[in-house]
């Protein structure tokens, strides 16, 4: 493949380091010829994402809170400075307070439910409908998630009802969309070890075990991610929307654990 996404434009949201998957997808995209703006939240994160993003040929970075419009308005306000349109966006934004990862479902604080809930899933609503805005002639919207949002995953605790409902708004919001060709799909990889996989209490046996049961044998990487969700923002990804696509070496086909493994 080359240049798949030459003259394509797009936002990548949740760029965190090197291992994020957010990077892996921004990687793939800039590799086939995409332009990319990030998003990022403070100064820390800021300052990982600046040189990351400047090894694609990126300078267009906007700091932004996910839980302020005003921040979300001025987020498109500056793309829209740079660019008339926009082509895609990769939401790959999550958040539960750690301490909340581990142990019991049924100990989720209220306060914990509320704030994950707008964090991992409102907010991909609030960005596309401001994106909607700037796709006039179609595009493509990417989030991510994790099959803890159908099944019992350890420790995941109330960030499976939060990837819940965030793929059941990506249905909702591929319908309302598609008749402006604007495509809403999820991503949900395997077991990462990323920033964020890494809060999940025994990640480490987690990947180890998926590493080991699933059809394939292998965990999702960043190029697999990567290539996904270069597949599902170019123009072979016309007539793909509403789907949650598994990038997980097969493992979510499984009802039990390989023979030799029981």
């Amino acid at each position: 493949m080359a240049d798949l996404m030459k003259g394509k434009r797009g936002l990548v949201m949740g760029v965190a380091n090197e291992r994020s998957i957010a990077w892996g997808i921004a990687s793939a995209l800039a590799a086939e010829g995409a332009e990319l703006a990030f998003s990022y939240q403070g100064e820390a994160f800021g300052k990982r994402v600046e040189p990351l993003a400047a090894s694609v040929g990126s300078d267009l970075l906007v700091d932004v809170d996910v839980t302020d419009e005003a921040s979300l308005d001025a987020c498109f306000a500056k793309l829209r400075a740079r660019w008339e349109t926009l082509d895609f966006v990769i939401h790959a934004i999550a958040y539960s307070d750690k301490s909340e990862l581990t142990g019991r479902f049924v100990n989720t604080t209220r306060g914990n439910f509320l704030n994950s809930l707008n964090i991992s899933c409102f907010s991909f609503i609030d960005v596309a409908r401001r994106a909607e805005a700037m796709m006039p002639d179609g595009g493509s919207l990417i989030t991510l998630t994790f099959q803890g949002s159908n099944r019992i995953a350890p420790n995941y605790n109330v960030m499976g009802v939060a990837k819940a409902a965030l793929e059941s708004a990506s249905r909702y919001l591929a319908n309302d969309l598609g008749p402006q060709k604007i495509r809403v799909n999820a991503i949900s990889p395997g077991p990462m070890k990323t920033l964020a996989g890494s809060a999940i209490g025994g990640a480490r046996a987690t990947f180890r075990h998926t590493e080991e049961n699933a059809p394939l044998r292998t965990n999702a990487t960043l190029e697999t991610i990567g290539g996904t969700a270069v597949w599902l923002c170019s123009d072979y990804g016309a007539a793909t929307t509403g789907e949650t696509i598994h990038v997980d070496g097969g493992y979510h086909i499984l009802g039990f654990p390989q023979a030799g493994n029981i």
